[in-house]
């Protein structure tokens, strides 16, 4: 059963302003504090809580009312190179249309894509209210990074010690081919003079 809408929620918007008349037209700014879970989770997201800038046009059309608007709001997460916290500003442009509850709007998009168009989920107002946060968290997401990294040429970590490579560029291990070890088992002892030759010339001398 589905909930009515709270007006005084912060991603909840009133169009009772524009009174149905097709090219009416309002701006709205608002600030709101971040929902929970907004973005790509464990990956990188808006942080639950921080403040997100919304710059709305709301435009009354004849099935409904069609919102175009921006979103800026600050993101963090974590480089998927070195590990390191990334953290940065995301803008967003977004736009939905929220139909009028007794518009026939699957039939008018039927009609202008074609018979074989498929169902679109339609977003409809409720008293006149929309609630924007679907077409928030899409508009975020959207415009995230999958793979987020703290700088485009981040070098990342030591594979053999989990070193970070941006602080030490010349960072590097000695590794021994398997496939010489036992010819450099030899050298060493063909030039320690304590080892094989040395011990057979004492044998020699005590006879």
């Amino acid at each position: 059963m589905n909930t009515r809408l709270d007006h005084h929620a912060p991603l909840v918007f009133d169009t009772r302003e524009l009174g149905r008349r097709p090219g009416a037209m309002k701006k709205v700014s608002r600030s709101v504090p971040a929902p929970k879970d907004l973005g790509i989770i464990d990956v990188i997201g808006v942080p639950e809580g921080a403040t997100v800038e919304l710059a709305l046009r709301l435009e009354s059309v004849v099935e409904g009312v069609l919102v175009t608007g921006t979103v800026r709001a600050p993101v963090a997460g974590e480089c998927v190179r070195c590990l390191e916290p990334v953290r940065r500003e995301l803008d967003a442009d977004f736009q939905e249309m929220f139909s009028y509850p007794d518009a026939d709007t699957r039939t008018a998009r039927k009609d202008e894509a074609g018979d074989d168009a498929e169902d679109e989920d339609v977003l409809e107002l409720e008293d006149d209210l929309f609630d924007l946060e679907p077409v928030l968290r899409d508009a975020v997401v959207l415009a995230l990074p999958l793979q987020p990294v703290c700088r485009e040429d981040c070098p990342g970590l030591c594979s053999e010690c989990g070193a970070l490579l941006a602080d030490d560029p010349d960072h590097h291990h000695e590794v021994t081919d398997i496939r010489w070890a036992a010819l450099q088992d030899l050298k060493q002892d063909l030039t320690n003079p304590l080892n094989g030759a040395g011990d057979d010339a004492d044998k020699n001398q005590e006879k």
